[in-house]
């Protein structure tokens, strides 16, 4: 069950006064503490005390204390004034902010570099540093989504490549710009789970038709300018060899092994990306017209949540209705509709819940049958083929 706060300090962050906005900013700052502390609480203790077991207080962190948090916190379900919005849009300090997202990646990335090839960890305690460090920076592919969310070639979209450049993820803004937001919530997107798809079966749908997806955006809007995918103009191939001189230094500086660090660090800060796009459209479908075209997004098309502290961190990204029906809105003005779908927890618990699809399935089937658009008719939602077989 979720808590409600009505104490002050979480009312500010939505409050009509704007003159409480900017002296409660500090809040915000937790979108940049989070990722950084949860590698560093396993990192720290194992410094101090050689003991390969406080290596996995960031699991218990992630995935214990941070659901319980964001339960007993609650969520906040109101919205901004008109005139608070209109501040909040023009705040450079929202855009500061989600720009952080390349030093604190970085940060995570060489620090784990450092510490996998500095100690000696066993093959256990490498594993897991390599996954906690990758499990921060999917955070960064979620802050650089918002980035990349800006128009092509602006100063925002290009630290959107650097950011990706990371985890050498290089096709996300490509696809998720031109592709999901075209076909979030029908059976065509890569980036939209199934009803009765498990977020495994998904994650291998997804990652690599994500993957296939960027490079054919790509090439087709290339080719509309009369040029290559092999040319300097080619944003994905910006981003990759942002990442191919970044991995060339590290393995300078700490070693060949390296790289297998930066291999599972990758791949897990994809699927962080992957458990958030799982969640946040699981089952839904755009009805079509009688002319076969998809009705265009509405904020009943994604999974919605208000907890606050999830907000915070993952840049309101929780708020995902309103970003599908507005998705150049800024994340600090995304705003909270009556009558969607509500998740029954943050992203942090619905993160754990998705990893164990029994579970996950006996509660979600459940809750997107009995959505009012849906009322248990199964025309009406994205089902995974396997089911009807």
């Amino acid at each position: 069950m979720t808590m409600n706060i009505n104490t002050d300090v979480f009312k500010f962050i939505t409050n009509n006064q704007t003159n409480k906005i900017s002296s409660l900013k500090f809040l915000w700052l937790i979108s940049i503490f989070i990722p950084l502390s949860l590698p560093l609480s396993g990192i720290i203790p194992y410094i101090i005390t050689q003991n390969t077991a406080t290596l996995f207080i960031p699991f218990l962190m992630a995935y214990v204390v941070m659901p319980l948090l964001d339960t007993f916190i609650g969520e906040d379900t109101g919205n901004f004034s008109d005139e608070a919005l209109k501040e909040l849009e023009h705040d450079i300090f929202f855009n500061i902010l989600a720009a952080s997202t390349l030093f604190y990646g970085l940060s995570i990335l060489i620090i784990g570099a450092w510490f996998t090839s500095y100690y000696e960890l066993g093959i256990v305690g490498f594993i897991a540093i390599s996954i906690f460090c990758g499990l921060s920076n999917g955070f960064t592919i979620l802050h650089a989504h918002e980035l990349g969310h800006k128009k092509q070639n602006s100063f925002e979209s290009v630290l959107a490549r650097f950011s990706l450049a990371i985890v050498c993820y290089p096709h996300f803004t490509i696809a998720h710009n031109r592709g999901h937001h075209k076909w979030v919530a029908t059976p065509e997107d890569n980036s939209s789970s199934r009803l009765g798809e498990s977020i495994y079966r998904f994650a291998y749908r997804e990652v690599f038709g994500v993957i296939r997806e960027g490079i054919s955006l790509e090439t087709q809007r290339l080719n509309r300018k009369g040029k290559n995918f092999f040319c300097f103009k080619n944003t994905i191939l910006q981003s990759l060899c942002i990442s191919l001189i970044l991995y060339t230094v590290l393995v300078f500086i700490f070693g060949i092994q390296v790289l297998v660090f930066i291999l599972l660090h990758n791949i897990y800060a994809w699927f962080q990306l992957t458990s958030q796009n799982y969640v946040a459209h699981y089952g839904l479908l755009r009805e079509k017209d009688k002319y076969g075209q998809y009705e265009s997004p509405k904020p009943h098309h994604s999974w919605n949540s208000n907890h606050i502290l999830s907000g915070l961190t993952m840049l309101n990204l929780e708020r995902h209705s309103d970003h599908h029906a507005n998705p150049m809105r800024p994340y600090q003005t995304l705003r909270n509709f009556d009558d969607i779908p509500r998740l029954p927890n943050g992203y942090y618990g619905m993160f754990v819940l998705a990893y164990i699809p029994p579970l996950w399935f006996r509660i979600m089937n459940k809750k997107v049958m009995e959505l009012p658009h849906i009322k248990g008719d199964l025309t009406k939602v994205n089902i995974d083929p396997n089911m009807i077989k």
